[in-house]
């Protein structure tokens, strides 16, 4: 293994003082300086957006570690644009997020989107989730095992992975595949209640069921205790569509 120390940006959108995060950098600590910088207060389901409309407010709370009034992609964007613009990491982790990220759910987490804002800015990126919210020690041994074969022999393509972890202890781990992301079906029916002085309010509905999980895919990885390791693309073109809507377009103008 190479004697390099490793710089780390790890961020998250469970907040700054959320378990996961810490039993990440607790996992890696000895290996690479640590820079958290995460939001203030839980930011789940928050995707990429970016705060426009009204300025960054970030605290130092524990040394090396800042909380950003902002979201996820916020504190990512702050972190490898202004505050380590000098001294860029070599690795962006985010997580230990609370809760699943498979499927078609990587389209709403700030998780996902935190890990993304360091790829886009040409930083190797890694989001981690456990599949629960118990077994956290679990997914940081998994994190510090990747770290230490990036360290060993750098990830061998340009791409942003999504680690999904099984709530369980490490020694029941099956062991780890490369899969694809799976898709579920939609969410449930909204939840319509009242709130106390008579109005309507709507909740979302919980997550819907598997429709895409067989075999290869980062759902039956879980179910069968496997971690699951899916290397991701953000370029959202369909490029097999493009002769078929080009020939499309003629017709229109040859019609």
């Amino acid at each position: 293994m190479s004697d390099k120390k490793l710089k780390v940006l790890l961020s998250n959108d469970d907040g700054v003082f959320a378990d996961g995060i810490h039993a990440l950098a607790a996992a890696i600590s000895d290996l690479a300086e640590v820079i958290i910088v995460a939001p203030d207060r839980n930011r789940s389901g928050a995707s990429n957006s970016l705060t426009l409309e009204q300025p960054l407010r970030v605290s130092i709370v524990a040394p090396n570690t800042y909380s950003v009034q902002g979201t996820p992609t916020d504190c990512v964007h702050f972190a490898l644009n202004e505050l380590l613009k000098d001294a860029m990491p070599d690795l962006v982790l985010t997580g230990i997020n609370h809760g699943a990220n498979l499927g078609d759910d990587v389209l709403y987490s700030g998780t996902v989107a935190a890990a993304m804002e360091g790829h886009f800015l040409g930083v190797q990126s890694i989001a981690f989730s456990l599949v629960g919210n118990q077994h956290f020690a679990t997914a940081g041994k998994i994190a510090r095992q990747l770290v230490e074969q990036h360290l060993r022999r750098p990830i061998p393509t340009n791409r942003l992975l999504n680690v999904n972890i099984p709530d369980m202890p490490f020694e029941d781990l099956a062991g780890t595949k490369v899969t694809r992301l799976g898709a579920r079906h939609h969410a449930e029916s909204m939840i319509k209640q009242k709130d106390p002085r008579g109005h309507d309010i709507y909740w979302l509905g919980p997550p819907g069921k598997e429709q895409d999980a067989g075999e290869g895919t980062d759902f039956y990885a879980i179910e069968h205790g496997f971690v699951s390791l899916t290397p991701m693309q953000v370029d959202l073109t369909a490029h097999e569509s493009l002769g078929s809507m080009d020939h499309w377009l003629k017709e229109r103008t040859d019609g």
